[in-house]
């Protein structure tokens, strides 16, 4: 039972470190396309394209919202319940 809980507890802090390294690269791709060309990406879909990021989706679903034309998406990285 220990080896268990201990083995839950690991793929825990696993799946946490993997959602921060998506929020940071999402949050750094952002960035990057608006320094680049001065606005941000339109979709998760473009920032996938151009970007590149690729993360499991079965583990995460992320919710990319446009606010406005010159204003910075909102990014919400969440864990499906069934990941685990």
């Amino acid at each position: 039972t220990v080896f268990l809980y201990g083995t839950g507890t690991v793929s825990g802090r696993n799946i946490a470190r993997e959602k921060e390294s998506l929020q940071n690269a999402l949050s750094r791709d952002i960035t990057d396309c608006y320094a680049y060309t001065g606005r941000y990406p339109e979709s998760l879909d473009q920032i996938r394209s151009r970007y590149g990021l690729s993360y499991d989706e079965s583990l995460f679903f992320v919710d990319y919202r446009v606010v406005g034309a010159n204003l910075r998406p909102t990014v919400v990285v969440l864990e499906r319940r069934d990941a685990k």
